[in-house]
C-alpha cells in the first residue's frame, strides 16, 4: 500500500548503529529546524549498545515527530531504503546520525525549490566542524559552487555529503531503492538521480554541518572490494552515458584514470578477472587512450599480477607525477592533489 504524501513534510531518514553519543544532538538539529513541518524517521541498523533504547526514549519524548525503525543489521543502504519506504514527506532528506542540520536548513531549500519548480533537489554550503563545532572548512567539498547538474562533476568526486541535499519525494521515488554496497551507497544513489537529468536549485548560505571526530564514521579507512568496485564504477560510467556526458570531457578521462589505477589495484591483490573487467570499463570511457591497450596485452602476456607489481613498482622509482588527466578531488588541497595516483 503506498504512503500518503503529506503536503510541506520534510521526512528526516537518519541510519544508526550503535553511536548513541551522537544520535540525540542530530535529532534535535531537525526538531529545532525553523520549519516546523517535520517527522524524524530513527533506522537502528541492528545496534547493540544501547543506542536502540536512546531511539526509543527520543520517540516516547516526541511521539508526533520521531518514530524508530528497528532493523536487522543490514548497511546504512539498507537503513535508508527502509526509511525511504516509510517516509509521508514531500520532501527526503538523509542525514548520518554524527552530522548536524542548521536550523534555517529547510525553510531555505524548500523556497528555493518553490522558486524553480522545474528543479528537484536543493543544496547549500556544507561547512566541516570539529567535535566542539568550531569550523575548520567552510564551505566543504564544492558545496560552495553553483552547480546546475549532478554530472560530469560527480565522476570526480561525491562533491558534497549526504545530508547536504534536499531531495523532492518524486525524484526520490524515481531514483528507487538504496544499493547495498558497503561503501559509497550514496555516491551511487546521486547517479542515479544524475542520470535523469535533475536540475539543482543552489542556496548560497550555510545549512548543515559534517562533523569531524575521533569516532570512526560510516565509511572507515577502507574503500570497496574489487568486486563492488566493479560495480560501483559501472553505474557510475552507465549512468553518467545517461545524463550525456562524452568522452572528450575531461571529467570521463579523469573517470577512466581512475578506474585504470583501480584495475592495476585488484591485478596486485589477484583478482585478475575483476582486473580485467575494470580495465575494459576503462577503455569504453577512453577509446582513444591506447596506453590502455598496451597493458592489457602486456598483462595477457606476461600476468596480471606481474606487470600490476612491475608498474607500481617502476612507478615510484621514477616517482612519475599522476596523469595531466587526472582531477583534483573536491577535499583535495594542493599538496593532496600532487601525491595522487
Amino acid at each position: 500500500m503506498t504512503t500518503p504524501v503529506v503536503q510541506d513534510l520534510v521526512s528526516v531518514i537518519i541510519p544508526v548503529r550503535n553511536r548513541a553519543q551522537w544520535l540525540q544532538e542530530a535529532a534535535d538539529s531537525v526538531l529545532l529546524q525553523t520549519h516546523p513541518l517535520v517527522e524524524v524517521l530513527v533506522c537502528d541498523d541492528g545496534s547493540t549498545d544501547g543506542t536502540e533504547r536512546a531511539a526509543d526514549e527520543m520517540a516516547a519524548c516526541h511521539p508526533e515527530k520521531i518514530r524508530v525503525l528497528h532493523l536487522p543489521p543490514r548497511g546504512a543502504g539498507a537503513a535508508r531504503e527502509a526509511g525511504r519506504l516509510a517516509a509521508r514527506g514531500e520532501f527526503i532528506q538523509y542525514l548520518d546520525s554524527d552530522d548536524l542540520l542548521l536550523p534555517e536548513k529547510f525553510r531555505l531549500q524548500i523556497a528555493a525549490l518553490r522558486a524553480r519548480p522545474d528543479c528537484e533537489i536543493a543544496y547549500g554550503i556544507t561547512r566541516l566542524v570539529d567535535e566542539q563545532g568550531r569550523i575548520l572548512e567552510d564551505p566543504y567539498k564544492w558545496s560552495g559552487r553553483e552547480i546546475p547538474h549532478l554530472f560530469p562533476s560527480l565522476l570526480v568526486d561525491r562533491w558534497w555529503n549526504t545530508h547536504t541535499p534536499l531531495y523532492c519525494r518524486s525524484i526520490c521515488d524515481r531514483i528507487g531503492s538504496w544499493s547495498d554496497l558497503r561503501y559509497s551507497q550514496d555516491w551511487e544513489y546521486d547517479a542515479r538521480a544524475g542520470a535523469l537529468n535533475v536540475k539543482l536549485a543552489f542556496v548560497n548560505q550555510p545549512v548543515c554541518h559534517m562533523r569531524k571526530h575521533s569516532g570512526q564514521r560510516q565509511t572507515g579507512k577502507y574503500w570497496l572490494t574489487p568486486t563492488d568496485q566493479l560495480r560501483f564504477f559501472n553505474t557510475l560510467f552507465r549512468c553518467a552515458l545517461a545524463a550525456g556526458v562524452d568522452e572528450s570531457a575531461p571529467e570521463m578521462r579523469h573517470f577512466a584514470r581512475w578506474v585504470f589505477a583501480k584495475a592495476r589495484q585488484a591485478a596486485q591483490l589477484g583478482e585478475s578477472a575483476v582486473a580485467a573487467d575494470l580495465l575494459s570499463l576503462a577503455e569504453e570511457a577512453a577509446p582513444s587512450m591506447t596506453s590502455f591497450r598496451r597493458y592489457r596485452r602486456w598483462s595477457q602476456l606476461l600476468g596480471w599480477r606481474r606487470v600490476a607489481v612491475a608498474s607500481e613498482w617502476l612507478r615510484r622509482a621514477t616517482r612519475r607525477p599522476f596523469s595531466h588527466d587526472t582531477m583534483r578531488q573536491s577535499w583535495m588541497g594542493p599538496a593532496e592533489s600532487e601525491q595522487k595516483t
